[in-house]
C-alpha cells in the first residue's frame, strides 16, 4: 500500500518511525501528572485524589477489551473487505464496553462494589461515582480512535497520531484550567471532566486524519483466497486472547486499588498512587509506544527481528535511567511537592514506591517487543497466559507483603507490580524464540 513503512530498518529509521508515537506516549504520560496537580490544589484533595484514582481504575477496566484494537488494525487491515469487517468488529465491541460502563453505574451494582467490595468510605464513593459518570463517553471513545490509529500507522502516518494526542491534550488542558477558574467542582469532576473531553476530540480528529488511509485500504479489492481472507471467525480468533490480555491486565489497578483500601495508610495510598503511577508511566511510555512500531516494521517473517531487538535493549535502559535519574535524585521532593502539589507528609509516602518502580519501563519495552513478534506470528494466546501469571503474581505477592510485613499499602502494591512483571515477561521468552526460530505453527498447544 502507498506510504507503507520503508523496508530499511536501520537504527535511525526505526527511531523516526517511533519518535512520533513516543512523543504521542508521553503527551499521553502528561494527562496524570497535570490533572494530579490540579485536584491537588483544590478543596479537599485526599479524598479527591483517591476518588479520581478509584474512578479512572474502573474506566479503565471497563475499556479493557478495547485497548488492543490498535495492534489488531496495525497487523490485520490490508484492504477493503478486512477494513470494513475490522470495523464493524470495532463499533460492536465499543456498544458492549459502553453498555459495561452504563451497568456499572446502576447505583446497586455500584454500592456493592466501591462501598462492599472495596470499601470506600462514603465520601470517596460519593465522588467516584459522579466522576464515572462524567467518564461515561470514554470507553467508546478510547476504541473507536485506536482503530484509527492503528490505520495510521499501519499506513506509516506516525506523525498524524502525535497531531491528534496533541490536540487531546490542548482541550483536556483547556477543559481543566476552565473548570478550575470558572466553577465550584470537586477536584475528581474537573478531572473526569477533562479526560472525557479530550478523548473524543481525539477520536474524531483520528478519524478526520485517517480519511486518505482509509480511502487507500477501500480501493484495494483482494480475491477471496482460500485461508487469506479476513473473516469474522479470524478476527475472533485473533482479538480474543489480545483482549483478554487487556481485560486480564487491567484488573490490575482495581485489584490494587482493593488491596490498598485494606492494608496499612489506606487513604494515603490510594491519595498517592495515581500521582507515583503517573510518574512511572511518563517512563513506561517508552515501551508501551513501542508496540505497534514492532508489528509494523518486523516484517512479515520477522525477517528484522534483530535490529527491532536491537533498539529495544537501548530503549529499555534509557528508560528505566530516566526515572532512576528523577527517584533517586533531589528532583523527587521537586516533582511530588512542587509539581504534582502534593503536601510534605503525602510525598514522603511517595519516594519509596517510585524508587521501587526504576526497573518497569525496561520490562516495558521488553513485554512490547514480546508481544509485537506473536502478534506478528499469529500467535496471540501465549500473551494472555502471561497476562495471567502476571495478576497472580503481583496478587499473592501483595497479600504476602502486607499481611506479613505489615507494609504501606502503595510500597506493597509496586513491588508486587514489578515482580509480577517480571514473572510475566520470563514466561513470553519461550514462546518468541519458537515464533522467530520455527514459526508459530511450531509452538506447544498452550493450555485452555
Amino acid at each position: 500500500m502507498t506510504g507503507a513503512p520503508p523496508l530499511r530498518r536501520s537504527g535511525w529509521s526505526i527511531f523516526v518511525f517511533w519518535a512520533p508515537l513516543a512523543a504521542t506516549w508521553l503527551m499521553m504520560a502528561f494527562e496524570g501528572p497535570f490533572l494530579a496537580a490540579v485536584i491537588a490544589r483544590l478543596p479537599e484533595a485526599k479524598f479527591n485524589l483517591a476518588a479520581f484514582g478509584v474512578a479512572v481504575a474502573f474506566a479503565i477496566l471497563v475499556e479493557a477489551p478495547v485497548i488492543m484494537l490498535m495492534s489488531a488494525s496495525t497487523a490485520l487491515v490490508e484492504d477493503a473487505s478486512s477494513f470494513r469487517k475490522l470495523r464493524n468488529f470495532t463499533y460492536s465491541l465499543n456498544a458492549l464496553v459502553t453498555g459495561a460502563m452504563v451497568v456499572v453505574l446502576i447505583p446497586p451494582v455500584f454500592s456493592g462494589i466501591a462501598q462492599t467490595l472495596i470499601g470506600l468510605t462514603d465520601e470517596v464513593a460519593r465522588l467516584t461515582y459522579g466522576a464515572l459518570i462524567i467518564l461515561l463517553p470514554w470507553p467508546g471513545a478510547i476504541g473507536y480512535r485506536r482503530f484509527f490509529q492503528g490505520l495510521l500507522i499501519r499506513g506509516g502516518k506516525t506523525r498524524l497520531v502525535a497531531y491528534g494526542t496533541v490536540l487531546r491534550l490542548t482541550t483536556m488542558t483547556a477543559t481543566a484550567i476552565v473548570l478550575y477558574v470558572a466553577y465550584a467542582l470537586p477536584g475528581a469532576y474537573v478531572g473526569a471532566a477533562a479526560l472525557s473531553v479530550g478523548v473524543c476530540a481525539e477520536a474524531l480528529a483520528s478519524r478526520l486524519m485517517a480519511h486518505r488511509t482509509v480511502r487507500a485500504f477501500v480501493s484495494i479489492h483482494r480475491s477471496e483466497e482460500t485461508g487469506r481472507a479476513l473473516d469474522y471467525r479470524r478476527i475472533l480468533e485473533f482479538y480474543y486472547p489480545l483482549a483478554m490480555t487487556s481485560i486480564i491486565g487491567l484488573v490490575v489497578p482495581p485489584m490494587l486499588t482493593f488491596f490498598m483500601g485494606r492494608a496499612r495508610a489506606p487513604v494515603e495510598s490510594l491519595a498517592v498512587f495515581p500521582v507515583v503511577n503517573a510518574l512511572a508511566f511518563m517512563f513506561r511510555a517508552f515501551g508501551l509506544s513501542y508496540q505497534e512500531v514492532a508489528i509494523a516494521l518486523l516484517g512479515k517473517e520477522q525477517e528484522h527481528a534483530r535490529e527491532i531487538g536491537r533498539f529495544a535493549l537501548g530503549l529499555a535502559l534509557a528508560a528505566s535511567l530516566g526515572l532512576a535519574f528523577i527517584a533517586f535524585t533531589p528532583l523527587v521532593n521537586v516533582w511530588f511537592e512542587t509539581v504534582s502539589g502534593l503536601s510534605p507528609e503525602l510525598a514522603s509516602v511517595a519516594i519509596t514506591p517510585t524508587r521501587i518502580l526504576v526497573l518497569v519501563p525496561a520490562l516495558s519495552v521488553f513485554l512490547s517487543l514480546q508481544r509485537a513478534i506473536l502478534v506478528r506470528g499469529n500467535a496471540t494466546r501465549p500473551i494472555t497466559w502471561a497476562t495471567v501469571l502476571e495478576v497472580i503474581g503481583i496478587a499473592l505477592l501483595f497479600v504476602g507483603l502486607s499481611a506479613g510485613f505489615d507494609m504501606v499499602g502503595v510500597t506493597a502494591a509496586v513491588i508486587a507490580f514489578t515482580g509480577g512483571r517480571l514473572a510475566g515477561t520470563a514466561y513470553l521468552v519461550a514462546p518468541c524464540y519458537w515464533v522467530l526460530e520455527k514459526g508459530a505453527a511450531s509452538l506447544p498447544p498452550a493450555p485452555r
